[in-house]
């Protein structure tokens, strides 16, 4: 009755299957692995922005990688701006979606040692080809409060990172490039700066994160589990209607007339 599965047709449909449902499974899980991960992602930054702040210093250090459950901890430092060696991070959006640059300016500490402070976004003046006019952080040694992120890297964030770029213009914030630059030690990391606010509201803080969903991602986990589970039910489906489209195609043919036998 189903010998015609060991056709070629369905020999190919049967390892299109086969290989769907493993593939369907990892999808669901790979799904569920990114809920989990903005699940965790979301308690940390709720956690970091609830504590109180704490020196930078304490947290990162030069060479080091910040921990992941120090990211959006709130963070203090004591020195004052370098605008000297200060650089813009091309390719940025503000709330707006706007396009401009975020101000990237070293933060010399008391002991010498380089914290790197992103200001803020400020509006890109045309073409992105020429440093925009940056509006003057505040001088003299001052005390500043940020937000401490993590190095940008192109594999975690996606921007590649173009060289030959304008004098005073990088794609990523990230401190082991900026210490070969300055040629001094830089914590690892950056803060986003909250304080002191800027004169003018220029450069445009950034945002705190927002935490309070988690996407959609276990709905998809479950969708590719319920298509994985749906292929072996296809496949019944179309077996057993091929079975019967053959059966009723037999039963349709006319019988053979019988001639009679020559004497």
């Amino acid at each position: 009755m189903y010998r015609f599965l060991l056709s070629r047709q369905w020999v190919i449909l049967t390892l299109i299957m086969l290989a769907l449902i493993p593939t369907m499974i990892e999808l669901g899980f790979w799904q569920l692995h990114r809920h989990e991960h903005k699940v965790a992602l979301n308690r940390v930054i709720a956690e970091s922005l609830a504590a109180k702040p704490v020196p930078a210093e304490s947290l990162t250090a030069p060479g080091r990688a910040v921990a992941h459950d120090d990211l959006y901890r709130r963070v203090t430092a004591k020195g004052s701006f370098d605008t000297a060696d200060e650089v813009v991070v091309r390719r940025r959006t503000n709330s707006d979606e706007a396009v401009g640059f975020h101000v990237l300016t070293p933060f010399v500490l008391t002991d010498g040692r380089v914290l790197l402070v992103n200001r803020g976004w400020i509006p890109a003046d045309g073409a992105q080809t020429e440093v925009p006019k940056i509006p003057a952080p505040p001088k003299g040694e001052i005390t500043v409060t940020g937000r401490l992120m993590a190095d940008e890297t192109s594999a975690d964030s996606g921007i590649k990172d173009v060289r030959g770029l304008p004098d005073r213009m990088v794609m990523l914030i990230n401190s082991e490039q900026r210490a070969k630059d300055l040629g001094k030690e830089v914590l690892g990391g950056y803060i986003a700066l909250t304080a002191p606010e800027p004169r003018g509201g220029s450069p445009e803080q950034i945002a705190e994160p927002d935490h309070s969903g988690i996407g959609p991602h276990m709905a998809y986990a479950v969708q590719w589990w319920l298509f994985a589970a749906g292929v072996p039910v296809g496949f019944v489906v179309l077996a057993r209607r091929e079975r019967r489209d053959r059966q009723e195609a037999a039963e349709a043919e006319p019988t053979p007339k019988t001639e009679p036998a020559t004497v």
